[in-house]
């Protein structure tokens, strides 16, 4: 019985085996091909890559060609005219120059290269900076541009560059051309790089030796003697780099040594300014920021951070964590004191926060956790938190006192900037996206989305909130600043901060990117740096440029009010940062 009951058992299923190996098969075969498919397609997207590049390349070439034969010709003429000679009205019109065509978005774009490309001239920049034209030169078209015809992968410079507008000390700056060749005396002096050439240089490689500020590209040249007496007849408005400091009376203006100010005519005058620190660093001043107190001066650069006694002008530490790589750079891009001015708290490319007790230069707490860099910091009123923004898109609060994380808010794009309530009970961020967005800083939620029809245009990079803790100022590399009205409603759920927002009042007037604002204690000044090299102070009320302030020779990175004293204090790409005094005007 026992065999017989064995025998019933059915036998293996052979079909069902041949079936399944047939379907392991097909799979395989299946995901063979799939990888020579994704092989082929990567192929081809590389040789669309290369096609976009050349494509660009040669546009490129074109334009400088054209700029070049037409600045020749207007030389030609201009020369004939001086000699007395009527010369013939050329056939050929001018073209309308509206800055270098932008380069398309680069393929497989990822988050590693969230910021790169930005200060590039791309998504309908402005003009780029660039020293003076060699010795020498053969051209200099009227309208500067930093696409190089022959490389123009190379003008995608290191991070910190493209981030800050910063000009690309390489070879293509070598087709940018101003105007007639300089002595050699005003010839970039020599290069402090890190890195070996060739490739693209860091933004301290090279400084700028300009005897007067006008001959900057974008600060008006004063006018031919033979055109001196002609009157200026359009209206300006708040576009106060058009002004020629020569056309106007001594009560419209006031120079330095190196720097002027302009005021702006049509409106009353009410401000003086003057220059009261230099001082000279030795890469790029990326940031600049005010104790509590106003006694001391914060800036951020390669490496370090400095302090600067704001009386005296001098040096009275140095923040640099010694333990940290030393090939390479690394930029501190923000730099913020603690409200009682013990600590002063650095973010940077690495993705740390460091927190420096101030009088044992050591470092108290490093913050980890961001995966990109961190662009902007700020200290809550109490001295417990920091928010931090970077560009891994997030916003994160820190607690200083149990050194931990509270809170990580997560948007869809790049944080540029961020920004603390006067009380603490808000923080605002900036993004790529082109919106600012608030959140409650106690409870994480998103309680307001500044974006709406009248909203910034392009990259939100700067936001400062008014002393009244009600109104926000933003500024864009749209090029322009914008006043809002915050209106947060209370008790609102997680995440159901809705797009709009009040839009007070737009400035417009910088030629180039906004990449700082802030207002002065008081409320009465919105003050804006720009890569337009100019600083220019606006009235909240009217939305008037009161006045533009020329000095520095590359980006104006960083604008910072102090609490006291009418100081305010600028960083930029020129490798100086500067500490200036506003007051009352007094005709003289």
């Amino acid at each position: 019985m026992y065999n017989t009951h064995r025998g019933m058992v059915p036998a293996p299923n052979s079909r069902l085996t041949e079936l399944l190996d047939q379907l392991r098969q097909e799979f395989e075969t299946q995901t063979r091909s799939t990888g020579e498919y994704e092989h082929q397609l990567t192929g081809q997207l590389q040789e669309m890559e290369m096609i976009r590049q050349k494509v660009y390349q040669l546009e490129q070439t074109q334009i400088k060609m054209k700029q070049d034969y037409e600045t020749e010709i207007r030389m030609l003429r201009h020369e004939l005219e001086s000699r007395g000679v009527q010369p013939v009205a050329s056939h050929i019109a001018p073209a309308q120059h509206t800055g270098p065509q932008a380069q398309p978005p680069s393929l497989g774009h990822g988050p590693s290269n969230l910021f790169g490309g930005i200060m590039a001239n791309q998504g309908g920049s402005g003009p780029g900076l660039a020293p003076p034209p060699l010795p020498g030169s053969a051209a200099f078209p009227a309208y500067p541009s930093t696409a190089c015809p022959g490389h123009p992968a190379r003008c995608a410079t290191t991070p910190a560059e493209l981030f800050w507008g910063i000009s690309a000390w390489c070879c293509c700056e070598r087709y940018v051309r101003y105007g007639p060749p300089p002595p050699p005396t005003a010839s970039p002096g020599p290069g402090k790089g890190r890195r070996a050439a060739p490739g693209p240089a860091t933004p301290q490689q090279t400084q700028l030796a300009y005897p007067d500020p006008r001959a900057s590209p974008q600060i008006p040249r004063p006018t031919p003697p033979n055109q001196s007496s002609l009157v200026r007849t359009e209206r300006i408005g708040n576009m106060l780099a058009n002004w020629n400091p020569e056309d106007l009376p001594a009560s419209q203006k006031r120079e330095g040594q190196d720097w002027y100010a302009v005021f702006n005519p049509e409106v009353q005058r009410v401000l003086d300014v003057e220059l009261v620190h230099h001082l000279s660093h030795d890469s790029v001043v990326c940031c600049v920021r005010f104790s509590r107190d106003g006694k001391y001066l914060a800036t951020g650069c390669n490496r370090s951070a400095q302090i600067f006694d704001v009386s005296t002008g001098q040096t009275v530490a140095t923040l640099q964590d010694e333990n940290v790589d030393k090939d390479g750079d690394l930029y501190i891009r923000s730099v913020c004191f603690s409200p009682d001015g013990k600590y002063l708290a650095t973010g940077a490319e690495d993705k740390q926060i460091r927190v420096w007790d101030i009088a044992n230069r050591t470092i108290k707490h490093i913050f980890t956790g961001h995966e990109q860099d961190i662009y902007s910091l700020d200290f809550a009123g109490n001295g417990r938190y920091i928010a931090s923004g970077s560009g891994d898109k997030t916003v994160r609060l820190w607690d200083i006192l149990d050194g931990k994380l509270v809170y990580t808010l997560s948007i869809e794009d790049g944080v540029t900037t961020v920004a603390m309530s006067p009380d603490g009970h808000y923080v605002a961020a900036g993004s790529l996206d082109k919106s600012v967005r608030v959140w409650d800083t106690t409870t994480g939620y998103l309680v307001e989305r500044l974006e709406n029809p009248d909203g910034h245009k392009d990259s939100v990079y700067s936001v400062a909130f008014a002393p009244n803790g009600r109104d926000l100022v933003s500024g864009s590399l749209d090029k322009t600043i914008k006043l809002w009205e915050l209106t947060v409603p209370r008790g609102m759920h997680p995440h159901s901060g809705v797009k709009g927002g009040k839009c007070v009042r737009t400035f417009e007037g910088h030629k180039d990117f906004v990449l700082s604002v802030c207002l002065t204690p008081d409320g009465q000044w919105v003050m804006s740096g720009s890569k337009d090299r100019g600083v220019q102070f606006w009235d909240p009320v009217t939305g008037n440029a009161q006045m533009m302030l020329q000095g520095h020779k590359n980006s104006v990175i960083s604008v910072a009010p102090a609490p006291t004293g009418n100081l305010f204090a600028t960083g930029s790409g020129d490798m100086r940062a500067r500490i200036w005094r506003y007051s009352n005007y007094a005709p003289r």
